[in-house]
């Protein structure tokens, strides 16, 4: 007997019954970015290698270690996107989205990274990604952020904590790194080797360690916000009150520097406490600098990403996951005669009320377990045919839900009155 084949390692099957909180995310993704004018951009899995080390930065973990990459036939080396803003930038400069044009763009599919598999953290992983390109301001950071607000009350999710932080520009940031260089420096002894290798690199990527014996090292360092040029403290300082105005509660925490070299200025996270030590759900910032990098006229450009595993993982706990995907009605076929019937019957409700989900009962089996498949279905209503019934013209209407009583209803009736019976209750 041959062995059986199992999934990737941290590439992980999303089955039928976890679909549902996906496409109820995705969904209102879509509904939300089309509110605002965003508009949906489709990129390929596979770039270049070097369209990730001038963007993301060389001494990043992503590219040090956490990369699919690989030569193919041709000799070129090419890699499988580890996120998608570099990917985005690359295709608007390569087919010219930025000649005297804004973009606001949006995408969702899978990233891939080589990293440990643990809960919250996949090889294969998807993003819903968002970027809006040639806006200097902080009126888009600000409507940006509004945007994640948004879909966070679309959701129902609770407990989402915003924290902000500025990096600056690179000029401002060249002297601050000369302050961490000492700071850290001084504190040789006490660094791990991770960021013994950042020292010389990118000193500011030690802010970002997750190691618990660096956190008092690391609190001690100086404070970006200390040493932010007077247009990136005027930006960040409107941006903060743009939010104020709009509601939105936030933290800056200046040590928020995010993990890929192109950020500046404005950068922020969406923590929450629910997840353990995969805390960050949806993290963002400007890179007005990547574009001009990466070859494209100068643009300022700001972006953000949210992790569909997280916050699919985040509906569950919070118990917010809809029936999308199940049937409003099964329909039970009992009888050869309403087995011929069945699939005719089922294609008239479905063109008398649209949107109306049917599943009909197919490869027979008794009327008793018809209506087990029925309930297990998740229906609302089983819809009973039997050859009597076809012969009169009729259904037998059975709430699978509720206590309402069996009713019998003609089939040309049938698609109003379940649509009737499937509105929500008003409150």
């Amino acid at each position: 007997m041959s062995e059986t084949l199992q999934a990737v390692r941290g590439m992980n099957d999303v089955l039928p019954e976890e679909a549902a909180a996906w496409q109820q995310l995705e969904r209102a993704a879509r509904e939300i970015f089309a509110q605002y004018g965003y508009r949906e951009i489709r990129l390929p899995l596979l770039e270049r290698t070097e369209l990730f080390k001038r963007s993301i930065g060389e001494f990043t973990d992503i590219v040090e270690k956490e990369m699919y990459t690989f030569e193919d036939r041709g000799g070129d080396s090419l890699t499988l996107r580890p996120e998608a803003t570099a990917g985005i930038v690359r295709a608007c400069i390569s087919n010219g989205l930025l000649h005297n044009q804004r973009q606001k763009v949006w995408c969702m599919g899978p990233m891939f990274r080589y990293e440990r598999p643990q809960k919250g953290r996949y090889r294969q992983f998807h993003q819903v990604d968002v970027e809006a390109l040639g806006f200097p301001g902080p009126d888009v950071d600000a409507e940006l952020i509004l945007m994640t607000a948004r879909l966070w009350r679309r959701l129902g999710l609770r407990g989402l904590q915003l924290h902000l932080n500025s990096l600056g520009t690179p000029e401002s940031r060249k002297v601050y790194r000369a302050k961490l260089l000492e700071y850290f420096g001084a504190n040789r002894d006490k660094l791990d080797a991770d960021s013994l290798r950042r020292l010389e690199g990118n000193p500011l990527r030690i802010l970002d360690s997750k190691n618990p014996a660096m956190a008092d090292v690391v609190a001690g360092a100086p404070s970006i916000t200390d040493h932010l040029d007077p247009e990136s403290a005027e930006h960040f300082a409107t941006l903060r009150a743009q939010l104020g105005a709009a509601g939105v509660d936030f933290v800056v925490n200046p040590r928020l520097v995010r993990g890929l070299d192109y950020y500046s200025r404005t950068v922020f996270e969406w923590i929450t406490t629910d997840l353990g030590s995969q805390d960050a759900v949806c993290s963002g910032g400007r890179y007005d600098g990547l574009v001009a990098q990466l070859g494209g006229e100068p643009a300022p450009a700001i972006g953000w990403a949210l992790g569909e595993e997280r916050i699919v993982e985040l509906m569950r706990l919070q118990q917010l996951v809809g029936n999308e995907g199940r049937p409003d009605v099964y329909l039970v076929l009992a009888g050869a005669a309403a087995e011929a019937a069945g699939l005719h019957l089922a294609e008239r409700l479905r063109d008398a009320a649209p949107g109306l989900k049917v599943e009909t009962n197919c490869g027979g089996g008794s009327f008793k377990s018809q209506l087990k498949r029925a309930d297990r279905s998740g229906a609302r209503y089983a819809v009973i045919v039997g050859d009597e019934e076809v012969a009169r013209g009729v259904a037998a209407v059975k709430a699978l839900r509720s206590e309402e009583g069996q009713r019998e209803v003609a089939f040309d009736d049938l698609g109003a009155e379940l649509s009737r019976a499937l509105e929500p209750v008003a409150a």
